[in-house]
C-alpha cells in the first residue's frame, strides 16, 4: 500500500503589524494594526492565557447571535472606518463588516509566500485564475511576484475591495482581471474558450451563493469545478492551491482530490492545515486545510503522481 502522505502545519510568522495576542474561551484577541479585536473562535476550548484586563482593553468585539453567522460588533473606543494593514509591500483595507470577518485571512500569508514563490520560479511569465478571491491579497501576491492574474468573485462589494487593496499596494498599473462571475459558470466558459492558466487558486465557500444567486455547495460541485479546472491548465502548469475552511472533511481528501485532476503532470502534492499561532506560542488554532501542488519538487523528495 502506498504510504500515507505527512501533514504538515502552516504558520505565516512574518507578520510585523499582525498578532494572534491571546485565545480561549470560545475566543480569539488578535492585534490588526493599530487596532485590537476580539472574535469568536469555536475551537478555542482552553482558558486565555493573558488576564482579563488585558482582553477588556480591546477597541472592538464581534458579539455572535444564535442564528447561523448573526451577531453585531460592539466598539470599546473610537475607531476609523477602515485602517490598513501591510505584509511585505503589499496593503489591504481593513474594516469591521456585518460578519465576523475584516477583509483579511492573516493565516494565509505563508500561503501567499508560496504563490509568489511558484510564479517567479515559472519558465515564463505564469497565468493565474484565482477563484472566490474574496479581498484579492493571493491575486496582489501573484501579481507582484510577475504574473497576469484573472481573479473572480460572486461579490462586486467584494471585487471593488479587491481594486482598492491593489491601489493602495502601489500595483495599480499591474495585469489583474477583476471578474463578477459564479466561479464554476466561468470555469466552463474559458475551457469552451480554449484559455489555459498555469496556477489555479481555489479557496470555496463552505455554502454561498453566486452574482444570480448560484448555489455553491462545497461536496457537491467541488468535484466538477475541479475536473473542469484540469482541462484548463497549459500543458506545463505550476501549482494549483486548494483551500477550505469549516467543512467536515480532512487535509486528506483534499490531497486525493487535487492529486486526482494533477495525475498526468509530473509533480508533487503536499497537505496540511492552516495555522493561527499565538504570539507567545501557547496554542495555534488550525483555521483551514489545503492541498497544493507544484512541478517543482523539494530536494530528496519523491514524487506522489
Amino acid at each position: 500500500m502506498k504510504n500515507l502522505p505527512q501533514i504538515s502545519l502552516l504558520t505565516s510568522p512574518d507578520w510585523k503589524n499582525y498578532a494572534l495576542l491571546d485565545s480561549g474561551d470560545g475566543r480569539k484577541l488578535e492585534k490588526f494594526g493599530q487596532y485590537v479585536l476580539i472574535r469568536p473562535e469555536a475551537e478555542a476550548i482552553w482558558k486565555p492565557t493573558l488576564n482579563s484586563t488585558v482582553w477588556a482593553q480591546a477597541d472592538a468585539e464581534f458579539i455572535p447571535t444564535p442564528e447561523k453567522n448573526g451577531g453585531h460588533w460592539v466598539s470599546k473606543h473610537k475607531m476609523e472606518d477602515r485602517w490598513p494593514l501591510a505584509y511585505k509591500g503589499l496593503q489591504c483595507w481593513l474594516q469591521t463588516t456585518a460578519s465576523r470577518h475584516v477583509g483579511v485571512f492573516p493565516e494565509q500569508a505563508e500561503q501567499w509566500d508560496w504563490i509568489a514563490s511558484q510564479v517567479k520560479m515559472a519558465s515564463k511569465k505564469a497565468r493565474v485564475l484565482n477563484l472566490f478571491g474574496y479581498t484579492g491579497m493571493a491575486s496582489l501576491a501573484a501579481v507582484q511576484a510577475g504574473a497576469e492574474v484573472t481573479h473572480v468573485d460572486a461579490s462586486q462589494k467584494t471585487l471593488n475591495w479587491g481594486k482598492e487593496n491593489q491601489a493602495l499596494s502601489g500595483l495599480g498599473n499591474d495585469p489583474i482581471r477583476w471578474l463578477l462571475d459564479d466561479a464554476f459558470k466561468f470555469v466552463l466558459r474559458e475551457q469552451r474558450r480554449g484559455s489555459q492558466y498555469d496556477g489555479i487558486i481555489l479557496d470555496p465557500p463552505k455554502f454561498g451563493r453566486g452574482p444570480k444567486g448560484e448555489v455553491w455547495e462545497f461536496y457537491k460541485i467541488l468535484p466538477n469545478l475541479l475536473a473542469t479546472c484540469a482541462q484548463i491548465l497549459s500543458p506545463q502548469p505550476q501549482f494549483v492551491l486548494l483551500t477550505a475552511y469549516a467543512i467536515k472533511a480532512s487535509a486528506l481528501t483534499l490531497y486525493y482530490a487535487v492529486n486526482e485532476i494533477m495525475s498526468k503532470h509530473h509533480g508533487t502534492t503536499t497537505i496540511g492545515e492552516v495555522l493561527l499561532q499565538e504570539q507567545s506560542k501557547q496554542h495555534a488554532i488550525s483555521m483551514a486545510i489545503y492541498a497544493r501542488w507544484s512541478r517543482v519538487q523539494k530536494s530528496g523528495a519523491s514524487n506522489d503522481n
